[in-house]
C-alpha cells in the first residue's frame, strides 16, 4: 500500500512540475505580448501628441460656397483628438487590468 501511495505522489509531483513549467512559459509569452502592446501604445501616444490634423496649419481654406473643403474646424480637431485620447486611455486601462503581477 505504501508503494502505491508513493507512486501516486510521484505522479502528482511530476504533473505539478509540468503544469508549473507550462504556466511559466505562458507567463513569459504574456510578458512579451504585454511589452509589445506597451510599445505600440507608446507609439500611438507619440503619434497623437504630434498629430497635425488637416486644417491645423494656418487658417482654414474656404471654397466658393464659404464652407471648408474637407478641412476640420478647430472644434472638430479638438473633438477628434479628445476621442483619440479616450481610446488610448481605454487601451491603457485594459493593459493594466490584464497585467499579471
Amino acid at each position: 500500500m505504501q508503494n502505491f501511495d508513493g507512486q501516486n505522489i510521484k505522479v502528482d509531483v511530476n504533473l505539478l512540475e509540468q503544469n508549473t513549467e507550462l504556466l511559466v512559459a505562458r507567463l513569459i509569452e504574456c510578458r512579451k505580448e504585454n511589452d509589445l502592446l506597451r510599445s505600440e501604445l507608446s507609439s500611438l501616444q507619440n503619434i497623437l501628441r504630434s498629430c497635425k490634423l488637416p486644417g491645423s496649419v494656418g487658417s482654414a481654406v474656404m471654397d466658393a460656397n464659404g464652407s471648408s473643403g474637407g478641412v476640420f474646424s478647430y472644434a472638430e480637431q479638438m473633438q477628434v483628438k479628445h476621442k483619440l485620447v479616450l481610446i488610448l486611455q481605454k487601451i491603457e486601462m485594459e493593459l493594466r487590468n490584464n497585467q499579471i503581477l
